[in-house]
């Protein structure tokens, strides 16, 4: 730092708060068991809605894998309905964001899986009463 910097006290904020994150105390975080983010996570995912089929991507079947590490990270194996989909690139950033938003979890991790590939038989009864399937 020069003197006329010096002399105008800049860089002492930053030594003050340096000193002071030295000082304060640490701060007990309460951590969810990874098997307790797992309905607020699902919960998230049913905000997603596939843009072509008016239902939710957890009851069409697209998510094929939840798995919730002890720390909160969280990987994703997903599918969409056809290859072709128009919204490909935009669906795992979608469900990235969504999860992500989810208290206690870290970092998420989205896949596009194609195999197996999605058929109506991966639904949930809720999303085939809806579409008339049943």
């Amino acid at each position: 730092m020069n003197r006329l910097a010096r002399f105008a006290g800049f860089g002492k904020h930053d030594e003050e708060s340096a000193n002071s994150a030295v000082l304060t105390e640490d701060v007990a975080v309460e951590q969810m068991n990874a098997e307790e983010l797992r309905e607020p996570i699902i919960e998230a995912l049913r905000t997603v809605q596939d843009p072509e089929i008016p239902i939710n991507i957890y009851d069409l079947g697209l998510i094929y894998r939840v798995d919730i590490s002890p720390v909160g990270d969280v990987s994703i194996d997903m599918t969409l309905t056809a290859p072709a989909c128009p919204v490909a690139g935009m669906m795992p950033i979608m469900v990235k964001d969504a999860v992500s938003r989810v208290e206690g979890v870290g970092l998420v991790q989205v896949e596009l899986v194609w195999d197996p590939p999605w058929s109506q038989t991966n639904m949930s009864d809720e999303a085939r009463l809806q579409l008339g399937l049943m």
